[in-house]
């Protein structure tokens, strides 16, 4: 990961080069619940405290972009951000933007096409309507840890399990677990999707690779390839 420092000093066009938030509907099982099957360049959307479901958004978002951007989240793992399916060679971590956050977040937005934001506090009327046109004028996505005023999106876990374990010992194969979205005007409706978050390799899977999930409950025993990779999580004391 780059230096905040540094990635500032560049121009904007080095880092943002190769590509972009934008591109049709992906196959993930979070694109059913997206509006228009995908996270639109220059929107923000919220995932409800879980940090899961954040990195799976943010993989979702940088598809087709180069650089991604932390802030505010010294609690993320490398390790899950990438099993995830983000890209650590592009990304900027800044673990603590300190007052001068709202400042720091429109900087970096300027520089990378993915922003992940953590609970910074309550964002005032004036720097939302700021950040949202930084955001409109540069195509950046933002995907916040917690509420964000304006949010296109909103999406929370309201259900989840662990599977794989027996009795007291054994393997962990995934967490299952149930999104609600909702969104704005005519998206306001919620909508629920179940699906593996994280699967057995550490990114977002299918609870099965036959049908949709989404509004539609899939039997207990889930099967599919999500079944059939090695566990990468172990259960240990």
């Amino acid at each position: 990961m780059y230096e905040y420092q540094a990635v500032t000093a560049r121009p904007v066009a080095s880092v943002r080069a190769g590509g972009g938030a934008d591109g049709p509907a992906s196959s993930s099982p979070l694109s059913a619940l997206l509006p228009g099957g995908r996270i639109r360049p220059g929107t923000a959307v919220s995932a409800g405290g879980d940090m899961p479901l954040l990195l799976a958004l943010a993989a979702e978002a940088s598809t087709e972009a180069v650089g991604w951007a932390a802030v505010g989240l010294p609690q993320m793992g490398a390790l899950a951000a990438e099993a995830a399916g983000l890209d650590l060679a592009g990304g900027i971590r800044i673990d603590d933007p300190g007052r001068q956050w709202a400042q720091v977040l429109a900087t970096v937005a300027e520089a990378v096409p993915v922003v992940l934001v953590g609970p910074l506090g309550a964002v005032p009327d004036r720097i939302a309507r700021r950040l949202a046109a930084v955001l409109r004028r540069s195509g950046t996505v933002l995907l916040a840890a917690g509420p964000w005023q304006g949010a296109e999106a909103r999406l929370r876990v309201v259900s989840a399990r662990w599977e794989g374990v027996g009795d007291g010992h054994g393997l962990l194969h995934g967490r299952r677990v149930r999104v609600a979205a909702a969104g704005r005007g005519a998206g306001a409706a919620p909508r629920y999707g179940e699906m593996w978050l994280p699967g057995p390799d550490g990114a977002v899977a299918p609870l099965s690779q036959e049908g949709d999930a989404t509004n539609t409950p899939a039997p207990a025993a889930a099967t599919g390839a999500g079944r059939e990779r090695r566990p990468v999580l172990r259960v240990v004391g």
